[in-house]
């Protein structure tokens, strides 16, 4: 994986909140460099959602716009049993 790429998302995971730095930087890192580039670019792109929306998204109180987007925070939500 190319180093830059990983440290510009490794800032952009960094959050308003911990629990957020803690449930995307997780992703980046467990899941990011086995991940298929489509779903590295859904990754990417759902780094620009603001942080209330994510944190729906997350709990469980509403469901992503996006298909491919969902499918990360659903696998976001059960690494930590959500």
């Amino acid at each position: 994986m190319e180093e830059g790429r990983f440290k510009r998302l490794r800032w952009r995971t960094r959050r308003g909140t911990r629990e957020l730095d803690r449930l995307f930087g997780g992703w980046l890192d467990e899941r990011f460099a086995d991940a298929d580039e489509g779903t590295r670019l859904a990754f990417d792109e759902l780094l620009d959602v603001q942080d209330p929306d994510l944190w729906d998204w997350v709990m469980g109180h509403a469901r992503a716009p996006r298909d491919d987007w969902q499918a990360i925070i659903d696998d976001i939500r059960s690494r930590h049993r959500l």
